[in-house]
């Protein structure tokens, strides 16, 4: 363990200054750091809480101290404290345990936020507070160049955190590594971390695990390579023979002045701060050097007034006499989706009032999760501009440019997601407006049997207490989550506020899923198996509807492994593993391998083939994985020559081999062949496993004639055995292994005496094809989608849930019921449904209500007594396929009680039977104001009279 601190040395030595005299050094250092900062420049975090109890004793003379103008101070509670602070105590900013040998040196929490937990100090600032006070541990952080044009500066708080996968070894780890490094010092990174040679590795982008691109150009940083936070990094190894072209190409590119930097492994990732974290919301030229700018502010040295743009005023536009709301948007290329989003939330009648009044009183300058009201302030002039008098388009460029800067996911001119912009605009705008300028910390109780509306009263306070904005007035509902755990039952209850409903297109329960079913005693070809299965049902449901497709017997069992790039991706061993984590794109195959009672190895056969590749100078060979992987399983119980092995794969393999290659074996020198009467001792004896994998006896029932077969086997240490040779010589194994890797290598000449084409051309778990005109007009009703977003389904293996009675985390079934409702419901469709290799569109015509959309039943607060009737008032539309299509949307004017279509700059009235249709993506309901009360008697509780987030 490294020691965190250290005692103070200079103060003693010395005269100790004046509080006076340390504010005034302090300050005269902040103000020369911030005018020579330069990108290399170190920046050091200090904990706030230590901070902010300096700043109060350097001020305690001060008459008119105020920290208005210090962001980095709003989040924490005054220390009214005139006594000197101790030694720094950076403690509470990394994690209790940092080992020696970490390569990153102290690790810091994931979710510290500047102003908050810690600020960021110039070296020369934080050099002076340490020749002071002493402590630590110091947490140096680097200025890199951010934007597009790399001339503004920015401090990276965290690295990159990548996942390393070796292959063929299957060993990772995680590592943090600057985004301004390149990709050699990932190379040498990665080599140093997992002992391998640099002429042997090279390495892959593996985002989504899929190679997308070989990371080859040792000088481009992993910035210029998008690679994102905890995206998968794949290093693959190869031998000697195919490592050549590799090693060549790294000497020549070394040769050419490819140089590998100083890993600068203490560097993290991009903060979401508001001030100059890179990647942050506010990253220019002017907020990167906002560390010493706040800081001269927190030392009372100056109290400069904000001045808002002259763009954008505060004089009230009005339309009185007028029909506004009728102006359209330029598109700006492929810019369909933000303007058919941003005519909805224009046209929600709160906001046009909102935006249209003085607003900029409740703008949040300091949230740090804000945008420093630069994102409401250009959302307030587009609405005006909409809404004021006339009908000539606006083209929305400087909306635009505040949108790429701060959300950088929608810059360009690409096609994007309407639903994802507007889930961003509506929580930026509510940060940029939230009225808590301080937010106080609450936790919620358990319930302890207490009453849920109770409870869920709690929860809303605790909400309001952080978050208070006309977002959250008028779109903020809160549902109930029930937990279940599936082992010892036990239920946990909370109440969480949402913004939006995201509703699955879900018209049946079930779903088809076809599995590859292989056999490991040679007794069977592969075939393909389609069985249906709950929609949200467990893995444990698809190995009984297996089994019994199958006709499984009862000396099976059935092994489930999903197949990725011809290698195993993982084996879907847990019976709870929720099946909605199997994708329709994935590949499952399914395994008949014995039951045992007996200490087994499982054996994993993976097939390659050689390719040849063309490499800068001449065309190279490489063995390459294809077709499916098989598995088998071999008896512990006596040593494991290399002989077994070859019985065991040519055991597998026999039922592929061609009818010729068995008349033709006695000129194949075959090493072992097994009479027909050696075929199957009785299984029920217990000795399946050993007999089965003992025995080869294709499906004919004659004998099968092995051949000696090019295996590799994978050691520990990485090396390859070649079981091609000395039969009789013992498997080196340890005691704690339980699998081990065997490659068998096809030539040309092992190619034309099996039948390969039953291990290729594996089948998705569910193959989409083209949609048929019975199935695109087949209505879906919304209550339908409704009930299906409610039903209990097990939660995802990353979101597992700590059983506080099982004190383990469990991945517990999940249970929703709404609870409070918003004046403005908005639901999203869920059309797009997103796999590995593919996205997909759902054509499915919901037929959704227009008027008296009925709410009332499916509210849990039984003190509710009022009907929750809602209205449509506009929604966004998404015509054609994927990355192609087009955005519109259909807006009511309230004034005219009358539906327009919004296309851009085209706008057009339409009936309201014409509202309705396929292409209905994003809808927004009104709350009907209605006095009626449910007839069952139930009381008013705790004063929420509608179950609705009323300020």
């Amino acid at each position: 363990m490294k020691e965190l601190t250290v005692e103070c040395n200079n103060s003693c030595g010395g005269p100790q200054r004046t509080p006076e005299e340390e504010r005034v050094l302090i300050r005269d250092i902040a103000i020369t750091s911030e005018n020579n900062s330069k990108e290399g420049d170190s920046f050091y975090l200090i904990t706030q809480r230590w901070w902010q109890h300096w700043i109060d004793y350097v001020n305690q003379e001060q008459t008119n101290v105020t920290n208005d103008g210090s962001s980095m101070l709003e989040n924490c509670d005054a220390v009214s404290s005139s006594r000197r602070p101790a030694s720094i105590d950076n403690s509470d900013l990394i994690h209790d345990a940092n080992s020696e040998e970490s390569n990153v040196g102290f690790e810091i929490h994931d979710t510290l936020l500047e102003g908050r937990d810690y600020i960021l100090l110039p070296q020369e600032v934080w050099n002076q507070l340490y020749s002071w006070y002493g402590g630590g541990p110091a947490l140096a952080r680097k200025v890199i160049s951010s934007g597009l044009s790399q001339t503004e500066y920015a401090v990276e708080v965290y690295p990159l955190r990548l996942r390393l996968f070796v292959m063929p070894k299957g060993d990772q780890s995680t590592i943090r590594i600057s985004k301004k490094e390149t990709i050699g010092e990932l190379h040498k990174r990665a080599c140093e971390l997992f002992d391998l040679n640099l002429e042997q590795v090279c390495i892959w982008d593996y985002y989504g695990q899929r190679k997308h691109a070989l990371m080859n150009d040792m000088d481009r940083t992993l910035d210029d390579a998008n690679l994102q936070m905890d995206q998968d990094i794949l290093v693959e190894v190869h031998n000697n023979a195919n490592g050549t072209a590799l090693s060549r190409f790294i000497r020549s590119a070394q040769g050419n002045g490819s140089t590998v930097k100083e890993a600068s492994s203490f560097l993290l990732e991009p903060s979401k701060s508001s001030l100059s974290i890179a990647g942050g919301l506010s990253a220019s030229r002017g907020a990167s050097r906002g560390g010493s700018t706040e800081l001269s502010q927190s030392l009372n040295l100056t109290s400069q007034g904000r001045e808002l743009d002259n763009t954008y005023g505060i004089s009230t536009v009005t339309t009185r006499g007028s029909s506004g709301g009728l102006i359209g948007l330029q598109n700006l290329g492929n810019t369909c989706f933000m303007n058919s989003a941003i005519q909805c939330l224009v046209h929600t009648s709160e906001f046009a009032k909102y935006f249209r009044e003085d607003y900029h009183q409740e703008i949040n300058w300091q949230n740090p999760l804000g945008m420093v009201g630069e994102l409401a302030l250009a959302f307030g002039e587009l609405l005006r501009r909409l809404w004021a008098p006339g009908r000539t388009a606006i083209a929305p460029r400087q909306f635009k440019m505040k949108l790429a800067r701060f959300a950088p996911q929608f810059s360009g001119y690409n096609q994007h997601d309407s639903q994802e912009l507007l889930a961003f605009l509506l929580d930026g705008l509510h940060e940029d407006l939230n009225r808590v300028k301080h937010k106080p910390y609450k936790k919620s109780k358990d319930a302890d049997g207490r009453p849920d509306e109770e409870v869920a009263d709690e929860y809303w306070a605790n909400h309001i207490a952080r978050n208070d904005s006309i977002i959250v007035d008028v779109c903020q509902g809160q549902y109930k989550s029930t937990l279940v755990c599936p082992e010892c039952h036990k239920i946990s209850v909370t109440f969480d506020p949402f913004m939006y409903l995201s509703l699955p297109l879900q018209s049946t329960t079930t779903r088809s899923m076809t599995v590859t079913i292989f056999t490991c005693d040679g007794s069977a070809l592969p075939f393909s198996c389609t069985v249906t299965v709950p929609k949200q049902g467990r893995c444990r449901d698809l190995i009984n509807a297996l089994s019994s497709a199958c006709s499984l017997k009862n000396n099976e069992d059935l092994k489930l492994a999903e197949v990725r790039n011809h290698l195993f991706q993982r084996f879907l061993e847990d019976p709870l593993i929720s099946l909605s984590m199997i994708k329709d794109d994935d590949h499952l195959v399914a395994y008949k391998i014995p039951k045992s009672l007996k200490k087994t190895l499982l054996i994993r056969l993976i097939h390659r083939r050689q390719e040849q590749e063309m490499g800068a100078t001449q065309a190279a060979q490489h063995w390459k994985p294809f077709g499916t992987p098989l598995v088998s399983l071999i008896s512990r119980d006596e040593v494991i020559t290399r002989g077994d092995i070859q019985t065991v794969v040519n055991t597998m393999l026999s039922p592929l081999l061609r009818s010729e290659s068995l008349r033709q074996a006695d000129t194949s020198e075959p090493f072992l062949s097994l009479a027909a009467s050696e075929k199957r001792r009785d299984s029920s004896s217990g000795e399946a496993c050993s007999n089965s994998m003992s025995d080869s006896v294709n499906k004919d029932g004659n004998a099968v004639t092995l051949f000696k077969l090019p295996l590799q086997l994978v050691e520990e240490s990485n090396a390859c055995v070649d079981l091609s040779v000395g039969e009789d010589k013992a498997i080196k194994l340890s005691s704690t292994s339980t699998s081990v890797l065997v490659y068998v290598d096809w030539s040309r000449e092992l190619l034309e005496k099996y039948d390969t084409h039953y291990l290729e051309n594996l089948p998705e778990v569910f193959k989409y094809g083209p949609v048929n005109k019975k199935a695109r007009t087949e209505p879906l009703s919304l209550y339908t989608c409704l009930e299906a977003f409610l039903r209990e389904e097990p939660l995802v293996p990353e979101d597992m849930w700590y059983c506080p009675k099982c004190k383990e985390r469990r991945q517990a079934s999940k249970k929703l019921d709404l609870w409070r409702l918003p004046e403005v419901l908005v639901i999203h469709l869920k059309r797009f449904s997103f796999s590995r290799s593919m996205k997909h569109k759902l054509e499915t015509f919901v037929n959704f209500p227009i008027h008296d959309f009925d709410l009332t039943k499916y509210i849990a607060n039984k003190n509710n007594t009022q009907r929750q009737l809602y209205e449509l008032y506009a929604l966004t539309n998404h015509y054609g396929g994927m990355g192609s299509g087009h955005y519109t949307a259909h807006i009511k004017l309230l004034d005219e009680n009358r539906w327009y279509n919004f296309d851009d700059t085209h706008i057009s009235p339409i009936n309201e039977e014409d509202v309705k249709s396929a292409a209905a993506y994003v809808l927004f309901y009104r709350r009907v104001k209605t006095s009626d009360a449910i007839s069952n008697g139930g009381k008013s509780g705790s004063g929420h009279n509608n179950g609705s987030s009323q300020k």
